[in-house]
C-alpha cells in the first residue's frame, strides 16, 4: 500500500506539472463556461423566465458545464500516455499499474477546483447573489467534488480506449452536450416533451438542482438522494470500467 501511495503521489505530481504546462487546455477550460455564463446572462438572461434572477438559475449549471471540459481533457491526456510510450515505460519499472489514471484523475480535480472558484468569482462579478451559509457552501462543493470524481474516472475510462487524441475528444463529446440537455440553462418544464423527460430523467438534472438549491435556497425535494445515487453510481461504474480496460490494454 505504502509503495502504491508513493507511486500515485509521484504521478499525481507529474499531471499536475503538465497540465500547468498545457497553458491553452487550462485557458480554453477556464474561458469557454465564463463565455458561456456571459451569452446567457446578458444576451439571452432578459428572455427567459425562470422566476427568478437569471443569473442566479444558470450559475449551478454554468459549473457543471465547467466540470465536463474539465473532464474531456482528461481523457485526452490519458490517450496521449496511453500512445506515446509512457505506459510501456511504466510496465518496465516496478510502479502501480494504476497510479497513471489516478495521477489523471486528481489532476482533473484539481484543474476543475481552479476552474469552478474563478467561474464562481465572475458569478459574482456578474450579479450572482448566493444565500448559502458556510454549511451550504461545503454540501453543494461536496456534490460537485463527486460529480467531478466520478466524471474524471469516466473520461479515464474513456481515454484508454480511445485510438488517438482526436478520438478520444469525440468519445467525451456527450460530457459538454449532455448538460444542454438538463436543467442548467431553462426549466424542463418549458421544454417539448421528448427533450424534458429526457432532461427530467438523466444524471445530470438532479445534481444542478442540488446545487442550487444549497446556494440559493430554492426547493431540493429528492434531488439530493438522486444526486448522490447517480454521482456515486457513476463513480464506482466508472472506476470499474478505467482500472478493468486500463488492465486489459496493458496486459497486451
Amino acid at each position: 500500500m505504502s509503495h502504491a501511495l508513493t507511486d500515485s503521489v509521484t504521478l499525481i505530481g507529474r499531471s499536475i506539472r503538465l497540465s500547468r504546462r498545457n497553458v491553452e487546455t487550462l485557458i480554453m477550460s477556464i474561458l469557454l463556461p465564463l463565455l458561456m455564463m456571459a451569452l446567457f446572462v446578458f444576451v439571452f438572461g432578459g428572455a427567459i423566465n425562470t422566476g427568478t434572477a437569471y443569473v442566479n438559475y444558470v450559475v449551478p449549471g454554468i459549473i457543471l458545464l465547467c466540470t465536463g471540459y474539465g473532464a474531456a481533457s482528461t481523457a485526452m491526456s490519458v490517450t496521449d500516455d496511453m500512445s506515446n510510450g509512457m505506459v510501456d515505460r511504466l510496465r518496465s519499472m516496478p510502479v502501480n499499474s494504476f497510479a497513471l489514471l489516478t495521477g489523471h484523475v486528481v489532476a482533473s480535480v484539481t484543474r476543475n477546483a481552479l476552474s469552478t472558484t474563478i467561474v464562481v468569482v465572475a458569478a459574482v462579478l456578474m450579479g450572482f447573489r448566493p444565500t448559502a451559509g458556510l454549511g451550504g457552501w461545503l454540501a453543494a462543493a461536496g456534490i460537485v467534488l463527486l460529480y467531478v470524481l466520478a466524471l474524471s474516472w469516466l473520461a479515464a475510462g474513456l481515454g484508454v480506449v480511445a485510438k488517438s487524441v482526436e478520438s478520444a475528444s469525440a468519445l467525451s463529446f456527450f460530457m459538454l452536450f449532455l448538460p444542454y440537455l438538463s436543467s442548467a440553462f431553462v426549466p424542463p418544464g418549458t421544454m417539448p416533451a421528448v427533450l424534458r423527460v429526457i432532461s427530467e430523467h438523466q444524471p445530470i438534472t438532479p445534481v444542478i438542482e442540488t446545487v442550487r438549491g444549497l446556494l440559493t435556497g430554492t426547493p431540493i425535494g429528492a434531488n439530493a438522494a438522486l444526486a448522490l445515487v447517480w454521482s456515486g453510481g457513476l463513480l464506482v461504474g466508472s472506476f470499474v470500467l478505467a482500472t478493468f480496460l486500463y488492465r486489459r490494454r496493458t496486459a497486451d
